[in-house]
């Protein structure tokens, strides 16, 4: 599968949806959730055309429990960095999952302009999931 179509005319339209769930689906296989027993799988396409996921990771002390969108993100910087295009999530049942607020910020920080995110309503870009976002452009002496 290829990461981008050439049909890019409505949103979600440039975006293999089939292969980022597919992708979430196999991260979602990895996870540690001992505790809640509710795997987490998450994936994006890069800016640049390639696919990081990751999963969520428990711990017995639950605060410090990673969520999928965590563990994506670290990869995202461990292959190379970038920035994020499109975004799946899922829970253990294959179920599309809605990032929580803290994992939205998070996704925020590293998204491309434009950057859509499956959601449980259908596609939506990051602006409409965290709309009046804050950023790394709203602290002072950043870029």
């Amino acid at each position: 599968m290829t990461a981008v179509q050439n049909d890019a005319n409505e949103t979600g339209a440039n975006i293999d949806w089939t292969a980022l769930e597919a992708a979430a689906l196999d991260a979602m296989k990895s996870a540690y959730a001992p505790y809640s027993n509710f795997p987490v799988g998450a994936a994006a396409f890069t800016a640049d055309g390639r696919i990081v996921s990751g999963c969520n990771v428990e711990n017995a002390s639950y605060g410090l429990t990673l969520c999928a969108e965590c563990v994506l993100v670290g990869n995202l910087q461990m292959t190379g960095g970038g920035l994020l295009r499109a975004f799946y999530c899922v829970d253990g049942g294959g179920n599309v999952l809605m990032p929580c607020g803290r994992c939205r910020q998070l996704l925020h920080e590293f998204r491309a302009p434009g950057m859509e995110l499956m959601t449980t309503q259908g596609i939506k870009t990051m602006d409409q999931v965290l709309p009046d976002a804050f950023g790394p452009e709203h602290l002072e002496g950043t870029r």
